[in-house]
């Protein structure tokens, strides 16, 4: 599956290049050297958050895990679950690290399904940091407060259709 996605991206970023190449070659030219800057920019970056993912996965309190995100934590966990994922901070490398380690740690599907979408629709300090300097503050929270359900929906839906 990897290698699918892999040749994917690969055909789409080389049909995007051919396409500015093709409509204007100093363009095609400078996209080339930004493109080159951020992977130089990112690189050191992705590694280090892939490095302190692992950390954060080992020193996750294993022992406590299942009395906080446990399938029998019920509303509580999904609560607990969806606040920390809204305040965790980092991109997918942290996050899903800290998910696949609960799940390995004794936490319920549904607490990890309820965190990663809090996670991902709430991460408070992309919010703080990212979003409200670069869109009206009113349009945020508006799109925070009508997400506020989702992590819970998709949690109770989880629950509704078996356990994963």
């Amino acid at each position: 599956m990897n290698l699918v996605i892999n040749i994917l991206l690969w055909a789409i970023a080389i049909a995007l290049g051919l396409t500015v190449f093709l409509r204007s070659q100093p363009m095609f030219a400078d996209a080339l050297r930004f493109a080159g800057r951020e992977f130089v920019a990112l690189l050191p970056r992705i590694a280090i958050g892939m490095i302190g993912s692992g950390f954060i996965a080992e020193i996750l309190p294993s022992q406590t895990i299942p009395s906080w995100f446990g399938p029998g934590t019920g509303a509580l966990g999904l609560v607990i679950a969806a606040v920390t994922g809204a305040l965790t901070p980092g991109g997918p490398v942290v996050g899903f690290a800290i998910a696949t380690a609960a799940l390995k740690s004794g936490a319920g599907a549904p607490q990890v399904i309820a965190y990663t979408i809090a996670w991902a629709l709430f991460a408070l300090p992309r919010v703080l940091i990212y979003e409200i300097p670069m869109m009206p503050a009113k349009v945020v929270w508006l799109r925070v407060l009508v997400s506020l359900p989702l992590p819970f929906l998709a949690a109770w839906m989880a629950i509704l259709t078996g356990k994963p």
